[in-house]
């Protein structure tokens, strides 16, 4: 079974072995070049040389998997005037560009919306975005349901 044949999940951080996560923050370190090598990044993380060659070509960051490609967000809205105003300026101060957006109308105080974005132009990596449209004080929920090219 080659590369191409295998399954790709997407899974929650929290969830993560230890040794994963340490290796996805070695990886970083090496590619922001502040580890001069893979000895001085698992130093740096904590994790031994082995597990980090076990894990680092099977473990990914999110947003190096939907770079240049679509994302289509779900959100769950409180229903107050300049909500969507709102969200779509993070969203374009990120760089993206809005592709569609569907607004159901709002009962019991809350709105569903999703948003189709095209992330080739970004200027953070995604899950930074998500971050930033969570903490938003109307925004109680948002999902990624599903990326594409």
């Amino acid at each position: 079974m080659d590369k191409t044949d295998k399954k790709f999940y997407l899974v929650r951080e929290d969830v993560l072995p230890e040794a994963m996560k340490k290796t996805l923050d070695a990886k970083e370190l090496i590619e922001r070049g502040r580890a001069e090598s893979i000895w001085d990044a698992v130093q740096k993380v904590d994790l031994s040389r082995s597990a980090f060659y076990k894990y680092r070509d099977t473990v990914f960051p999110f947003h190096t998997i939907v770079k240049e490609q679509l994302v289509t967000l779900f959100f769950y809205l409180e229903d107050r005037s300049g909500t969507l105003s709102e969200l779509l300026h993070v969203v374009a101060s990120s760089g993206c560009n809005v592709l569609t957006i569907h607004q159901t109308i709002p009962l019991q105080g809350r709105a569903n919306v999703t948003l189709s974005l095209n992330t080739g132009s970004m200027s953070m990596p995604v899950d930074e975005l998500m971050t930033r449209l969570r903490q938003m004080e109307f925004v109680e929920k948002v999902e990624v349901l599903g990326t594409g090219a």
